[in-house]
């Protein structure tokens, strides 16, 4: 049997964080990464939970892989991810020709659970122990050898970095305690090896990433290697570090965002200005419902101390519509809320009952076409303000990030997140991924901007 993986990826950041890590291990183990199913010897399928659709797209795309199973009975086929954490042995009774199931906490252990899965010629069933703190292994560190394919070329000059694990904040229609685990901060000294290994390599850009990296270094923590070590002091470790041009991070909980970090905008250099801070709601009701923890006076708050730290911050949002009891006086609240900060960009979505949140068991279901009716309502808001906000930067030359160049076409990220696409001009045809040019903007629209070089 050959040594060519494929890696079908669904969900959030951490997913895609943890395929890298996973293709980075078997790559170091002698496999070989394919771009094809069809081509590969062992096919991992890391999941999502977060929402019905992801998961319903898993099951779809396993199903179909059940023929070429019965053609090539050698392959094996490997399921992680949320999904596989929530589900574990319902996978396998569902889906017959899976050979391997594993959890969010056991993606180290992949190489040496596919050795065992092909000795014992059996199944390898998910370890329900998520309760368990599985700290980042510091041999997880990537080497300077190259990166296998499934790291995307714009992740060859920007890069995750993982700063924790799991949740503690049990947001009442959320999975993610559940399938991530609790919450655990990873070793100071681990990250900071990790971040200046991937800057020595020529990445540029490193975003930090956690389910909620304001919490860092608050619970659980690794080793205790500085007493009241938080986030904005990793912050400032890792943005002194030779070689980052920009730092971004990703997620937030508003209820975890301090004064100390907020000031980081106004003081590091290479922080990039914008912020992603999912509010949800605009209605205190639902806020209370969804066990946020803040209310919407805080986060005005929080909006308004950015602002005066950082005047061009872009800050954008996640926003959940038709939460149980949500009334069209909350929707009203939510709507009210867009209008009031102006978010730069929103990730909007219906909500979606989740087996075994505490959301799942509230009466008072919004019905479907409701719940389309406002998405509709509010994406065609936010797409007005977004194309608003975007006109204001017409005239303005702008610092972009190169992060993919076809012939004379260059298309880049400002520091505020947005897409920008430009001619590259005779004497920028040598431009590489990674680097950063001004671009006067000119033309904008709702999704991305125009621009020229000089």
């Amino acid at each position: 049997m050959g040594n060519a993986f494929y890696i079908k990826t669904f969900g959030c950041q951490m997913n895609i964080r943890d395929s890298e890590i996973i293709a980075q291990s078997l790559y170091e183990h002698g496999y070989i990464e394919s771009d094809r199913s069809d081509n590969a010897d062992l096919i991992i399928i890391n999941t999502c939970s977060i929402r019905e659709k992801a998961e319903q797209k898993f099951f779809s795309l396993l199903g179909s892989l059940k023929k070429q199973k019965e053609r090539n009975p050698q392959l094996l086929i490997c399921v992680a991810g949320c999904v596989a954490q929530q589900l574990g042995p319902r996978v396998i009774e569902r889906m017959g020709h899976v050979d391997l199931v594993i959890g969010t906490q056991y993606i180290y252990d992949l190489p040496q659970l596919i050795k065992q899965c092909k000795s014992e010629n059996s199944l390898t069933e998910l370890r329900d122990d998520y309760q368990i703190p599985r700290y980042i292994p510091s041999s997880s560190l990537p080497k300077k050898a190259a990166e296998p394919s499934s790291i995307s070329e714009s992740s060859r000059f920007s890069r995750f970095v993982t700063i924790m694990q799991g949740c503690n904040n049990f947001c009442s229609y959320c999975v993610v305690p559940y399938t991530r685990g609790r919450e655990v901060s990873r070793n100071i000294k681990d990250i900071i090896d990790e971040v200046k290994v991937v800057v020595d390599s020529g990445v540029k850009e490193i975003v930090l990433l956690g389910q909620n990296v304001n919490s860092y270094g608050m619970t659980n923590r690794v080793s205790d290697e500085i007493e009241n070590y938080r986030f904005s002091d990793l912050l400032k470790e890792v943005s002194s570090i030779p070689g980052i041009e920009r730092l971004r991070f990703t997620t937030s909980n508003p209820k975890d965002l301090s004064d100390d970090l907020i000031h980081c905008f106004g003081k590091l250099d290479n922080l990039c200005a914008h912020f992603h801070l999912p509010v949800q709601s605009g209605s205190d009701k639902i806020l209370r419902a969804m066990n946020r923890k803040y209310t919407i006076a805080d986060y005005l708050a929080r909006v308004e101390k950015l602002r005066e730290v950082s005047p061009n911050i872009a800050i954008s949002t996640d926003i959940i519509v038709g939460f149980p009891g949500e009334s069209d006086a909350d929707f009203v609240q939510t709507m009210q809320l867009l209008e009031t900060v102006r978010f730069n960009s929103s990730f909007s979505f219906k909500y979606s009952d989740r087996p075994g949140t505490v959301a799942h068991d509230i009466g008072s279901k919004v019905s479907e076409s409701l719940k389309t009716d406002r998405l509709q309502q509010f994406q065609k808001r936010q797409d007005e303000i977004t194309l608003e906000e975007n006109q204001k930067l017409v005239g303005i030359t702008l610092p972009v990030m190169v992060e993919a160049v076809a012939g004379n076409d260059i298309s880049g990220r400002t520091e505020m997140n947005h897409i920008v696409h430009c001619g590259a001009g005779s004497d920028l045809d040598q431009l590489i991924p990674g680097e950063v040019i001004d671009v006067r903007i000119t033309y904008a629209g709702p999704h991305s901007l125009k621009g020229e070089t000089y």
